[in-house]
This record gives structure tokens, sequence and C-alpha cells, in this order.
């Protein structure tokens, strides 16, 4: 049973109960998820985007935007407008395949994994977690790898707070620490 079914025939039902709503439309949901990779290195090393931009495309399957620094820093060696990044915003199946695979394949995969952490929710029931590596992804393969990046992942719920948030995630699944 895929995830989307799980929320449909699961959590929306347990989330009616527990928090007293009167309508379906009510139930929080996942609307996006955003994977960003930050490359510092992209400034003098235009390959170095392209190979995450190859990564996050295999880990997505969809195809990334590059993101430009917004604002010059001299210290960095950065100035506005140049690339320094990648993202990609997963919704509907896409989405729902990339959290089942997240919660059941990838965060198992990582050493010394007791769970992520409760408290990373923002106050509107949006979670955000990083990743050191991308070679936690089972697409990824080592010895195509040129260096080892890491990543953000952002869940965006309709959840007006954060306990919502925490039990609609929870009952999708995320191994929350204990």
């Amino acid at each position: 049973m895929s995830l989307k079914d799980v929320y449909r025939q699961e959590v929306v039902p347990a989330m009616m109960k527990a928090f007293g709503y009167k309508n379906i439309y009510q139930v929080p949901k996942v609307e996006k998820v955003v994977v960003n990779m930050g490359v510092g290195e992209a400034t003098h090393n235009p390959d170095a985007l392209e190979a995450a931009i190859k990564d996050l495309m295999k880990i997505t399957g969809q195809k990334p935007i590059v993101t430009k620094a917004k604002k010059s820093v001299s210290a960095f060696k950065v100035r506005a407008g140049m690339n320094v990044g990648c993202k990609v915003t997963l919704r509907g199946d896409r989405m729902y395949d990339f959290l089942e695979k997240l919660f059941n394949v990838v965060l198992p995969r990582v050493r010394d994994f007791r769970g992520v952490n409760p408290d990373s929710v923002d106050g509107r029931g949006n979670y955000s977690l990083g990743l050191k590596e991308q070679l936690i992804f089972p697409e990824i393969e080592y010895d195509e790898v040129s260096k080892i990046r890491g990543m953000d992942i952002t869940i965006t719920t309709t959840a007006k707070t954060d306990e919502e948030g925490r039990y609609l995630l929870a009952a999708l699944g995320m191994p929350f620490r204990q």
C-alpha cells in the first residue's frame, strides 16, 4: 500500500478522532517536499554544480533548478546572481514516493541512527532535516561520486500547530526519536 493510500485510509480518520475535526478537509496534509543542495564551490568550479544536479536528479526523479546567490558576500567570494546550489520541489505522487523511500530506506541507512529530532518543527507544522551525505540514497553509486555533499529536506504541511504536524508525520511513518 502506497503512502498516499495510508494517508487517506489510516491517517485521516485517526487525526479526525484525535483532534476532533468535523470535516476531512480540515485534516492537515503534506503539501510539498523541497530538497535543497548547496554547492559553495560552484563559484570557482562549475563541474561541482553539474555533479550535484546529476545526483539530485537521480535521488528525486525530477530535474533540479539552479539557485543563485541573493547577496554579494566578499568573505566567501560570492557575488549576487552567482550559481550556489540546486533544489527540487516535489508534489503529488512523486512527493509521496520520495517520502516513503526517505522514511523506510534512506533514514535507516544513516550511521548510528536513533531517529530524527521531533523538535525540528518550525511552529507551523513544517519539518526540516539535514543529511550529511548523498551516499545513503540507494540510487547513488559510491564510485561515481566526486565529492560527498549534504542536503536539506523540508516537508511542508498544512498543519496549523507543531503538534498536528508531528502527529501527521509520525502517522505517515517518520522515525522520530523517543
